[in-house]
């Protein structure tokens, strides 16, 4: 690991509990800094209620460190839009944001759009389906924001247990993006979660920056925020643990594809030869092959829509 990482882990991880939310609230006040919370949804409603009731209970209600909650559908077939509504986040489609621009399927579409109709100077992204939600997930993010002015970008660490087991989740975060980014940004080695969906940043910043319309947008955004502003303004904290829904290998194989996709493009910021992914299931006749496309397009940085800058100016 080089010394300025060891330098950074020391300067820029910490623990939620270093900040208390009494003492974050403080610095809201002080600052003046606004807070958005946007949650990407997609069939999630056996979860995103309860996510959304605590962030409003512990963190809108009890302490008043969230100004904003939204939840973002991207065309969900359950309940997921009428739970959240019912939670009392606001609960707006995908497909109503910026409709001169088509949506393309991917979570980094979604997010992308969320900064059109959120205005916190601070916007935090907290994915859906987490089990067994605590409002730590969230204060422990937007803390650093809000009492570090050079810090503009932060990202939740935690344990990811898989069937029982600690540590053994994230297996495309130890396969694929480690690798990648020991190897070609190690600057970014000392990050726990590299992909994980929990991270904060200012507005000023993401604004900035182009989103990977699916898979890619964690590395994206952390490997762009980093020749953007400098690994001194990154931070990381620990939350504790995380639970959530676990996908297939073959599931997990896309989102590696995607992964690669969007560092070989910051690498070289040239195009993949033949942008699919072939997989193979067992079938009726032995092995078939299933061929999926691998994200290729990428939103450009908000600040170049026009849109957003009328909003801005409005």
């Amino acid at each position: 690991m080089l010394e300025e990482v060891e330098h950074w882990l020391s300067r820029r991880s910490w623990s939620v509990a270093d900040r208390p939310t009494d003492r974050l609230a403080a610095a809201k006040r002080a600052g003046g800094a606004s807070v958005s919370v946007v949650l990407p949804a997609l069939d999630e409603e056996g979860t995103v209620g309860e996510i959304v009731a605590e962030i409003r209970r512990e963190l809108m209600e009890k302490v008043p460190l969230v100004d904003e909650l939204l939840v973002i559908d991207s065309g969900s077939t359950d309940r997921t839009a009428e739970v959240a509504a019912a939670a009392g986040a606001k609960v707006v489609h995908r497909d109503a944001i910026l409709p001169s621009v088509p949506a393309v399927p991917g979570k980094g579409e979604v997010l992308w759009r969320s900064l059109l109709v959120t205005g916190g100077d601070i916007v935090a992204f907290v994915d859906a389906d987490l089990k067994d939600f605590s409002a730590d997930f969230v204060s422990g993010i937007v803390g650093p924001l809000l009492t570090d002015p050079d810090v503009a970008f932060v990202k939740a660490m935690y344990d990811r247990p898989l069937a029982g087991a600690a540590g053994q989740g994230g297996r495309v975060t130890e396969l694929m993006a480690r690798p990648l980014l020991n190897m070609h940004w190690p600057q970014l080695a000392g990050f726990v979660q590299p992909l994980g969906g929990e991270y904060a940043a200012r507005r000023s910043l993401l604004e900035r920056l182009p989103f990977p319309v699916g898979y890619g947008v964690e590395l994206g955004l952390l490997v762009d925020a980093l020749h953007t502003v400098g690994l001194d303004a990154l931070a990381q904290v620990d939350v504790g643990v995380r639970r959530h829904r676990h996908q297939d290998g073959q599931a997990l194989g896309r989102m590696a594809a995607a992964i690669y996709r969007t560092a070989q493009l910051r690498l070289a910021r040239g195009h993949l030869v033949r942008p699919e992914l072939t997989q193979f299931v067992r079938g009726e006749h032995g092995f078939e092959p299933r061929t999926h496309p691998v994200d290729t397009e990428e939103r450009p940085p908000m600040a170049d829509i026009a849109e957003y800058a009328r909003r801005r100016v409005a």
